[in-house]
């Protein structure tokens, strides 16, 4: 398929997806507007229609509660057809939250600051994409103030997720061992994913349990961050949402700049990103693993396993170049079997690896564009143009579907994308790579 081809087909997938202030990830399955999502999303509608693009942060945005933070789903139609709703999630007992929109209380990676700088990089009109940026970008920086003040008890520069679904990667095997400490009830629920899609590529119902469970003890103390952190069976400090959050630091810094003034919002970044940074360095990376990994704040113990998260790291400029080509030889190693895609989302030699089931082991277009970014900047060029042609040629080979298969050998005999169809990420971001020439 011709580049141009494939260019006018995710357009056509982003424009079927737009809901007149916002985009949903896809029909049926998403209904509504998913945080990291829309950053994603506003990329690719930035090369085609920036107006869409800025509508989509404004929209986003302006669902904030008054302490910065910014939850996970906004729901701005009535509909039962995703499961938990609204009326489960409860997020108006939080005394802050938006009287605006139904929303949830958890949250997911802070995108927004780093989605500011990709949407002026894009912009071919400099002048009108800063009248933007200077509308929203405090409201991204009060997000960031939220998890340095609310996130992160132990003033490490390390902030934490408290449910599983705000890492991003919902079910990754990373979370089994905090399964294994808790015994929540079996709760009666219907779900809402398996009517749309294969069962045995989402999570199970006992999975569900103990996501509802940590909800449920969020609401009974209304979603108060101190009860949360002194109470919640999952905490973690998770690599990927914080290197996030360290390159949207990286990110505010620079466009503060370009704005020009704003002195002590650019001293108080740089103080959280030196102190990021060095947590960050110290706590989180494992020698004898090469990489990254997540620390479980909780049972104050590390997680030792590696994932496409472990990686995330590179894109925020955090490693030294030295430990860079350590992870880069081990993804190699890991990963990169020739007769797989780059980059499964889990540790294709660990026994806990599934290539079809959301999180444990498949592609995701959002987390290859994450690495091929990062592997660019520590100039890992022949890596990181491996990971895009074999992005360009999953969609290609399958169309834009949620994730797909890493195994090279399910492509050939039939369709291996998986999860939703039409997904929005995957073509905004499918539409960013090809636009980007240098490799």
């Amino acid at each position: 398929m011709h580049y141009n081809e494939l260019k006018d087909k995710a357009i056509s997938v982003l424009n079927n997806n737009w809901k007149e202030k916002f985009s949903i990830p896809c029909e049926n399955l998403y209904p509504f507007q998913w945080f990291w999502d829309s950053g994603f999303i506003a990329i690719g509608l930035a090369h085609f229609d920036m107006k869409k693009a800025e509508q989509e942060i404004k929209t986003l945005l302006d669902a904030q509660w008054g302490n910065g933070f910014i939850p996970h789903i906004i729901f701005h139609t009535d509909t039962d057809t995703y499961f938990p709703g609204p009326d489960f999630h409860r997020a108006d007992l939080h005394p802050q939250s938006t009287k605006s929109y139904k929303t949830t209380g958890i949250t997911q990676p802070p995108v927004t600051g780093f989605v500011l700088q990709e949407m002026y990089r894009i912009s071919k009109n400099k002048t009108q994409t800063l009248a933007f940026i200077v509308e929203v970008i405090d409201k991204v920086f009060e997000n960031h103030s939220y998890f340095y003040n609310y996130r992160d008890p132990n003033d490490e520069g390390l902030v934490y997720i408290y449910h599983n679904w705000e890492s991003g990667t919902d079910n990754s095997p990373m979370w089994d061992e905090i399964w294994t400490t808790m015994n929540p009830p079996e709760y009666s629920f219907k779900r809402k994913d398996t009517t749309h899609i294969d069962a045995s590529q989402r999570p199970s119902n006992r999975e569900y349990d103990h996501y509802l469970y940590i909800l449920e003890i969020a609401k009974e103390h209304h979603y108060n961050d101190g009860k949360i952190a002194e109470l919640s069976p999952f905490l973690v400090q998770d690599p990927l949402f914080n290197a996030l959050l360290i390159k949207s630091n990286a990110c505010l810094i620079t466009l503060y700049e370009i704005l020009g003034g704003r002195h002590e919002k650019i001293d108080q970044l740089h103080k959280w990103q030196e102190k990021a940074v060095s947590a960050f360095n110290n706590k989180l990376f494992d020698e004898n693993l090469g990489a990254y990994i997540h620390y479980d704040l909780r049972n104050e113990k590390p997680l030792k396993y590696i994932s496409s998260s472990s990686f995330a790291p590179l894109f925020a400029n955090i490693p030294t170049t030295e430990r860079a080509q350590n992870m880069v030889q081990m993804m190699l190693e890991k990963f990169g079997n020739k007769h797989q895609y780059l980059c499964a989302s889990f540790d294709p030699t660990s026994h806990l690896f599934n290539p079809k089931k959301y999180w444990r082991g498949p592609v995701w277009i959002n987390l290859n564009w994450i690495l091929y970014k990062g592997l660019k900047h520590y100039n890992f060029n022949d890596i990181a143009k491996r990971i895009k042609q074999d992005t360009i040629e999953l969609i290609e080979k399958n169309g834009f579907y949620e994730y797909f298969d890493c195994r090279k050998a399910e492509h050939q005999q039939r369709n291996a994308g998986y999860g939703g169809k039409n997904f929005s990420w995957s073509a905004a971001l499918l539409l960013d790579l090809i636009h980007e020439h240098s490799l």
